[in-house]
């Protein structure tokens, strides 16, 4: 089962996390389990990450957050900044004792994993990041996902409706993804009118706001921890791209998971547990970075 924790982030603002526990002890019950924090993209909740969770959860401590406008935890207007997710990531590793932890991070995730990894060394021993590009995005996607957004046919009359949606009817999508149908009717919750999303669009793109404009090469080359680059084969985040980011980590890897797009985890579950669960046995034994 996963146990409820609510903690503080920046500037006081309170946010629920998750501890998993179940699963069978494969390490001695005096030893510490190496925690690892899961980090959900944007628009995303802990709860998605419950498969992985309880995957890792035989070997690890594990903690997924919801972050800052997502899932159970608060959703002030503001702010949306970088420094306000990576601080909220920080503290919730250090007012849970997490330190030195693995931070799996999908899509925004991933970025807040190495922003924080780069920033606060000494509490990351090492990131996972999947789907996430490096590279300025730039304006022109901030109004698509602002069309995007608009075209929702909100509010939906359930589950099955946001599922046949965002899987297949959306006409920004190509085929169809059930495991994305399956991720947005995660997202959302029951109104007196119908279905709409857990989160509140705009600071959806107040977030996008605070990283699409820069470029992350440069603390992409400040993460001094073992770092693991995933991609889907049709996911955004290209091969070339991709093998970028691991030459530019100074301790990078890498790995492709076939027949996955952007919901690398969900779309390829057994392929994607292998990945992670190889690289955190590697990185287990591993001296901790210092600032």
């Amino acid at each position: 089962m996963a146990r409820r924790v609510e903690v503080t982030g920046a500037g006081g603002l309170p946010l629920t996390a998750w501890e998993y526990a179940e699963g069978p002890a494969a390490v001695p019950e005096e030893a510490p389990r190496p925690a690892v924090l899961l980090l959900h993209g944007l628009m995303g909740r802990a709860s998605q990450w419950a498969g992985t969770a309880r995957r890792l959860a035989a070997r690890h401590r594990v903690v997924a957050l919801d972050q800052r406008g997502h899932g159970r935890s608060a959703k002030p207007e503001g702010p949306y900044t970088r420094d306000a997710y990576v601080a909220d990531a920080a503290a919730v590793v250090e007012q849970l004792g997490l330190a030195p932890v693995t931070v799996v991070g999908h899509s925004m995730g991933a970025l807040t994993a190495w922003q924080l990894a780069a920033r606060r060394p000494s509490l990351v021993r090492g990131v996972v990041l999947c789907d996430m590009r490096a590279v300025a995005l730039g304006e022109a996607s901030q109004r698509h996902w602002e069309d995007w957004f608009g075209a929702w046919p909100l509010p939906f009359s359930g589950p099955d409706a946001v599922r046949r949606w965002f899987g297949e009817e959306d006409p920004w999508l190509e085929g169809s993804r059930p495991a994305r149908g399956e991720f947005f009717a995660e997202v959302m919750e029951e109104h007196a009118d119908g279905w709409r999303p857990v989160f509140e669009r705009r600071h959806m793109l107040r977030s996008r706001e605070s990283w699409i404009h820069d470029a992350h090469w440069d603390e992409l080359a400040q993460v001094s921890c073992p770092a693991l680059v995933v991609r889907g084969w049709d996911g955004e985040l290209g091969r070339a791209e991709a093998q970028e980011m691991v030459r530019v980590l100074p301790r990078g890897s890498y790995a492709e998971i076939p027949d996955a797009g952007h919901l690398v985890p969900w779309d390829q579950p057994e392929a994607w547990y292998a990945a992670v669960e190889t690289f955190l046995a590697d990185v287990a034994g591993l001296p901790v970075c210092q600032a």
